[in-house]
């Protein structure tokens, strides 16, 4: 048997170090061939790493939040055959001189060496993790019990950190939620009361994505001088048109939300408005202002807040920018997003969608300048002519750096927008 270890590979972009964010296996396990043993973080995006070989997981090299420097040791597999890791041999033991004439009674003196091989192997400072099952399990443990375990129990209604677990580093088993379900009152003696006293806490590292969207946010916040511009939209016009085209080319090109109409007028308004269509270097002082635009599409997903970006959203046409917007939506909700698909936005678009509100404040996704968010859609009275209707209003809230945008430029930015989407014939006239 040999020794097989994977050190953090150089994921590309000059990047010396990432972030250990999640084990897929434990000391212990059997792993085959091509299977994800972990995931790491980059600046951009998640990275799977994956085994080259099949073998025993005999050590893994960090534990997750992490960060480790590419080419340290990630983990260490007991594989077939002689591996990739010679471990350095214990030093052969020095021959005693000859005794000297003037102490010829003198035994020579040896020391002892430590075991090498078995310090390597087990490497202190990383210990297997255990699942000791507990009844109850402590808030926030995750029980390991395979998926058709985990759908009888919630068909059951029954929460499993509640089940003992009798398999496998404390799995909950089927007979497990045999014997769980035999006693009716078992739930009931160890569930809390809704109505009880609570002192319970709960302790959340901040790690992986969520880090970095922290640093990102504080960064911004500290460097960007921000300010916010809140401008008032009737989309009734805009909302009939999308109506309308899906009802027309909606079986055959794909039915358009409103993100694609919103892209289109901000390509439209750009083009008088070059520079909030730009990124800032602000240690090198230098603005660069962008010709293609490329679309910041913010997303957010199970672990948190990601911005995929739709590329050259001022060449595809208004069905091929909804599919492609479609497509990032999926790959950053998975965390199979690249570092491309996450990178090199010049301008961001971001929506809560139903949940929009009435005002937001976003934050500038830097080095760019602007980021335009829109607000919650609702029919409400409004005068036209004199004359009480019902029409379809929505806001956008935008914040702009204010070191490289000016407040009127701002406000004629958001205006001519305004006018894009309330007038939408203008969106496709050149």
């Amino acid at each position: 048997m040999g020794t097989h270890v994977i050190k953090m590979p150089d994921i590309g972009e000059g990047i010396a170090q990432v972030e250990l964010v999640e084990w897929f296996v434990k000391v212990g396990d059997e792993i085959a061939e091509d299977q994800v043993v972990a995931d790491v973080m980059t600046d951009k995006a998640t990275v799977e790493i994956p085994s080259p070989v099949s073998g025993k997981v005999l050590a893994l090299g960090g534990q997750p939040g992490e960060v480790m420097a590419v080419g340290s040791e990630l983990i260490r597999i007991e594989v077939q055959g002689s591996g990739n890791h010679v471990e350095a041999a214990p030093q052969k033991a020095v021959p005693a001189a000859p005794a000297s004439p003037v102490s010829e009674t003198q035994a020579p003196v040896q020391t002892a060496q430590p075991d090498v091989t078995r310090a390597a192997a087990q490497p202190a400072a990383v210990a297997a993790p255990t699942h000791t099952a507990m009844v109850p399990r402590q808030a926030g443990d995750k029980p390991l019990a395979s998926p058709a375990v985990r759908k009888r129990a919630m068909d059951a209604g029954i929460e499993l950190r509640y089940v003992h677990g009798s398999g496998p580093a404390g799995r909950i088993l089927h007979e497990d939620l045999d014997a769980f379900i035999s006693k009716p009152h078992s739930v009931a003696s160890q569930a809390p009361s809704a109505a009880a006293k609570r002192t319970d806490s709960e302790q959340v590292p901040v790690i992986g994505l969520r880090r970095k969207i922290a640093q990102r946010m504080q960064d911004a916040k500290r460097r960007v001088a921000h300010f916010s511009y809140v401008e008032e939209i009737d989309v009734t016009a805009l909302e009939a048109l999308r109506q309308h085209l899906n009802a027309k080319h909606g079986d055959s090109r794909g039915k358009l939300t409103l993100l694609p109409l919103l892209v289109r007028a901000l390509v439209v308004a750009l083009r008088d408005f070059p520079q909030i269509n730009a990124t800032y270097d602000d240690e090198a002082q230098v603005i660069t202002r962008h010709g293609a635009v490329h679309v910041g599409i913010a997303t957010q997903g199970d672990n948190g807040l990601m911005v995929p970006v739709l590329r050259h959203a001022e060449a595809a046409s208004l069905w091929a920018n909804a599919a492609e917007i479609s497509r990032l939506a999926q790959a950053a909700r998975s965390n199979k997003a690249s570092r491309e698909e996450l990178s090199g936005s010049t301008i961001t678009l971001t929506s809560l969608g139903a949940l929009g509100g009435i005002v937001s404040t976003p934050v500038v996704n830097t080095p760019e300048v602007a980021i335009v968010g829109v607000n919650r859609m609702v029919e409400r009275p409004v005068v036209i002519d004199g004359q009480i209707v019902v029409r379809k209003m929505m806001n956008l809230s935008s914040s702009f750096d204010h070191r490289v945008v000016d407040g009127m430029d701002a406000a004629l930015f958001i205006q001519a927008v305004r006018g894009l989407l309330e007038q939408p014939a203008c969106l496709f006239v050149e």
